[in-house]
């Protein structure tokens, strides 16, 4: 886990998981950079597409999650009403 935190790249896991996470990256920085090269890479890694449209939509549920999260505060203290 400390390898994942501190670089996925150079953590000891499958080239598979290492394409995906480029990916969810990439999409995370800027969705608009993704392409069909990308996708391209992950069916070479052996992703399908409802493999890739599984990992797209939950890469991007959880980037809407945070910001909504981030915006309401939650998890920051003395944010909570009444603060």
């Amino acid at each position: 886990m400390e390898a994942l935190r501190k670089d996925f790249r150079s953590a000891p896991i499958s080239e598979q998981d290492k394409t995906m996470l480029e990916y969810v990256v990439k999409l995370t920085k800027d969705a608009t950079q993704c392409s069909p090269a990308d996708h391209k890479k992950l069916r070479a890694a052996g992703f399908d597409d409802r493999g890739i449209l599984q990992i797209t939509l939950i890469a991007s549920w959880f980037n809407y999650i945070n910001r909504v999260a981030d915006a309401l505060g939650v998890g920051r203290e003395g944010t909570a009403e009444g603060q």
